[in-house]
């Protein structure tokens, strides 16, 4: 099985994210749409975890427990 190579794009759209809410918490001025972060983040973490589920089952080697395992992780 080959290992997926790590997202960086991905992982600075999460940053940028997570920031977004900082800075709304921080002082809502500087992010008057902050909370929009929350939103985009979890659609990400869903893009993320949807192409690892069907990665797995096209591969025929999917665990439900590995899975949640590696989340946990």
């Amino acid at each position: 099985m080959q290992k997926k190579k790590f997202r960086t794009d991905i992982n600075g759209m999460r940053a940028i994210a997570v920031l977004l809410v900082i800075l709304f918490h921080f002082d809502n001025s500087l992010a008057p749409a902050g909370f929009i972060g929350v939103d985009i983040f979890f659609v990400i973490s869903g893009y993320l975890m949807t192409s690892i589920i069907l990665t797995g089952i096209e591969n025929n080697n999917f665990s439900i427990v590995k899975f949640y395992s590696a989340r946990c992780k």
